[in-house]
């Protein structure tokens, strides 16, 4: 093996300058490396940079900050606004010096291992990326390439690859006299022209997660009453009207020790096996009592939208998002029509036609928030078949096989953050970066490949047990982030139990702060 001050010599290179992007790039530091940092845009802050004016945070702030850089006192919102949360992470770059690692405007367009040919598995010292890079910054683009020793994927979920829905022949946006965009294509406006861009015109919106009621929200807000944003709705959701459910904040429910007791875990013993079976009645109680809670505010019968599934399977699915502050005064004014719509649509001339239903939902713009192609995004920077293949997972995988959610066994030098998702994104990448940062200073080993796949086929188990059906095959720790952060800890030689007292241990939330 060689020397670790001589693999300290070697360039890492970090593709993508979001939150993952930062923390990957402040902790190769720590240890003494010297990352490179694409950035496509010319700005950091990833998908904080480019989403509409009005989105807030979807977690509480405590819960979303960097573990050595507290929320400043001037923040005083629970749930800052997008410019408030980019300037934040803006801060955090400035005060760490990294953007002189940072090369903007810099669009990874392949990577290929230059021995392509090897058996496949993770390791430390052999072979290097080659790391082919598109220069956007003048008009005419230039591509570069760079040789590298590792390779940090920092590809989130929610960007780049919009999920376009299928239409059968002449049933599709072509049929349509009116326009149909993608919610990608609208976060990338300014305020003032995303206001322009709607206003007057009868908008129907597809998708009611994160960005759909976004949306909604901004185009009640520019047309009122006199012109409805209709919002299209496949699967209703336990979308939160805030984090203190009957009073009770919900990080005792679901950010504890003992919730996850609850909840069968993969690699758990004989003990904690029976644990959650024997505690399965109050797990059930958990979740009625936060959908009650859900249902009462949001007044989801009234509207028809109670969901069949559980809490509990909203939130082991990473699904669960925050309803923006008077979300439902606007449904009661009628500002925003609600529409719960059958799998299938097409268009017609004036609009939106559903599956079994002779009405046409009229309208002049459509804008499809129906989420975007991660796995897809994710697969196709690789130039290798085989590695494709592998980012792909087996037919009935539900996820991306990551080990620790960070690694493929049989990648070599790679590592993806910001893929694998929790209820707080920023928290979970920095654990995962300090991890990574201490495997590539040689502080542990991983297990054997055989070893690394087992773990990988336990929790693809697990989240095929708790999430909800097939609109869920994403990679979500939500409901067992204790129990994740636990297995890095032990990996890099640190006490998991990070709270002072029995009480504390086991009732309290778990947070940034605690690691």
């Amino acid at each position: 093996m060689a020397n670790f001050n001589d693999r300290k010599k070697e360039v890492i290179a970090i593709i993508g300058a979001g939150i993952s992007g930062l923390l990957a790039c402040k902790y190769c530091i720590s240890k003494g490396f010297d990352p490179i940092v694409f950035e496509s845009e010319s700005g950091i802050g990833g998908v904080w940079r480019k989403t509409i004016e009005s989105t807030k945070l979807q977690t509480p702030k405590p819960f979303y900050q960097f573990s050595d850089f507290p929320w400043p006192d001037s923040v005083t919102e629970m749930l800052p606004h997008q410019k408030t949360v980019l300037e934040y992470i803006e801060s955090y770059a400035t005060h760490f010096d990294l953007v002189r690692h940072i090369k903007f405007n810099s669009k990874v367009l392949s990577l290929s291992y230059e021995d392509d040919s090897s058996s496949g598995e993770w390791n430390l010292c052999k072979g290097k990326w080659n790391v082919t890079v598109q220069d956007t910054s003048t008009q005419a683009t230039t591509t570069l390439s760079y040789q590298i020793k590792y390779t940090k994927l920092i590809l989130g979920r929610f960007s780049q690859v919009p999920n376009m829905p299928e239409f059968r022949p002449n049933n599709g946006p072509e049929a349509f006299e009116g326009q149909v965009i993608h919610s990608m294509d609208h976060s990338k406006m300014d305020s003032e022209t995303a206001t322009n861009f709607v206003k007057g015109k009868q908008v129907a919106v597809v998708g009611f997660q994160r960005s759909g009621m976004d949306i909604a929200m901004e185009c009640s807000t520019v047309n009122g009453i006199e012109r409805p944003c209709t919002v299209l709705i496949r699967t209703p959701h336990w979308n939160l009207p805030d984090f203190s459910p009957w009073g009770l904040n919900l990080g005792y429910l679901y950010l504890s020790r003992f919730s996850e007791l609850m909840v069968h875990k993969p690699g758990e013993g004989l003990l904690l096996s029976l644990l959650a079976t024997t505690l399965s009645p109050l797990r059930w109680a958990f979740s009625k009592y936060v959908e009650t809670y859900i249902k009462h505010k949001n007044r989801l019968a009234k509207y028809g939208m109670v969901p069949k599934h559980s809490f509990l399977n909203e939130l082991s699915s990473c699904s669960a998002a925050v309803v923006p502050e008077g979300f439902y005064d606007r449904v009661e004014e009628g500002s925003i029509k609600l529409i719960k719509k059958a799998d299938c649509f097409g268009f017609s001339k004036e609009g939106i036609v559903l599956e079994g239903q002779a009405e046409t939902i009229k309208s002049d713009l459509v804008i499809l928030a129906t989420g975007f192609k991660g796995i897809d995004k994710l697969k196709h920077i690789f130039q290798s078949t085989k590695y494709q293949e592998f980012i792909a997972g087996s037919d009935d995988s539900a996820t991306v096989p990551l080990y620790r959610e960070c690694i493929h066994p049989r990648i070599p030098q790679v590592a993806i953050i910001g893929f694998s998702e929790s209820l707080a994104n920023l928290y979970t990448s920095e654990i995962r970066c300090r991890w990574l940062a201490e495997l590539l200073d040689g502080k542990f080993r991983l297990p054997s490949v055989k070893m690394m796949e087992k773990d990988i086929a336990e929790w693809d188990k697990y989240k095929k047990s708790y999430s909800y059906s097939k609109y869920y095959r994403r990679s979500c720790v939500a409901a067992l982030h204790v129990w994740h952060n636990d297995q890095l800890c032990k990996d890099m030689g640190w006490n998991p139990k990070r709270k002072k007292g029995f009480w504390a241990e086991w009732f309290q939330p778990y947070g940034p702060m605690d690691y």
